[in-house]
């Protein structure tokens, strides 16, 4: 018996890398062949821009600081 993807009703796994492939091959044995592997998480580039945002962000945040503090110890000395 010859299995095609799309006959698969999920392309899911668990989290041993496991794939239901449906009560009809139950108690059958069932080879399966890795085609193709992804991954979940982001690519270099991704995090590259990620943390590209993410620094320009705080120098952002780090500007206000010093603005806010600035004035906040100018009110204070008054």
């Amino acid at each position: 018996m010859n299995v095609d993807a799309d006959e698969l009703q999920t392309n899911e796994t668990d989290d041993r890398g496991r794939i239901y492939l449906g009560t009809e091959y139950a108690n059958k044995r069932v080879t399966v062949a890795v085609v193709d592997v992804e991954s979940d998480g982001p690519d270099e580039d991704e995090l590259a821009a990620a943390y590209r945002e993410a620094s320009d962000a705080a120098d952002d945040l780090a500007e206000q600081w010093d603005e806010a503090s600035t004035e906040a110890w100018r009110e204070i000395d008054e």
